[in-house]
């Protein structure tokens, strides 16, 4: 689904949710990058570096065909950043470009008070993702080093999570 979003103008808008520490912000780097090696202009914006000012950080970016916007919890309650978002939204979806959120809740279980907003977040296909346990990590810290031909024993890999 995010290799979609990051390649093609018709995919679906996805919003990811889920606790800090499991991949939000990853995700929405590694879609970003993903865009722009197929040559779609795209971007990436954490909402709470720009509160208070969102409406002018929005606008900057509304030439972009990929457009991945992060924390969106941190715009819960402000009013005008919340209608920023909101017209953003709008505007992309007119345009045909393509936005991609994050936050660390479900949009209904956000404290936004625009219900509009959060209609619209709802709209996009939802991805509920959980952080790794340690047997998870340790799992995918050995798959990347087999990607690079090392091999990693138990021992290294505990050692490596420590």
């Amino acid at each position: 689904m995010l290799e979609s979003a990051a390649t093609h103008a018709d995919a679906d808008w996805v919003y990811l949710h889920g606790p800090a520490g499991s991949g939000k912000t990853h995700l929405l780097l590694g879609t970003v990058t993903r865009a722009r090696e197929a040559g779609r202009n795209a971007a990436y914006l954490p909402l709470q570096k720009a509160l208070g000012r969102l409406a002018d950080a929005l606008q900057a970016l509304e030439h972009h065909a990929v457009v991945a916007l992060d924390d969106v919890q941190a715009i819960a309650g402000r009013a005008d950043d919340e209608r920023a978002l909101f017209d953003f939204h709008n505007r992309m979806h007119d345009a045909g470009h393509a936005v991609l959120y994050a936050g660390d809740a479900a949009p209904d279980r956000l404290d936004l008070k625009l219900l509009d907003l959060v209609s619209r977040l709802n709209q996009c296909a939802r991805i509920r993702l959980q952080p790794l346990d340690d047997a998870g990590r340790g799992e995918l810290l050995r798959q990347h080093a087999d990607r690079r031909g090392l091999v990693l024993d138990a021992a290294a890999v505990d050692w490596l999570l420590q």
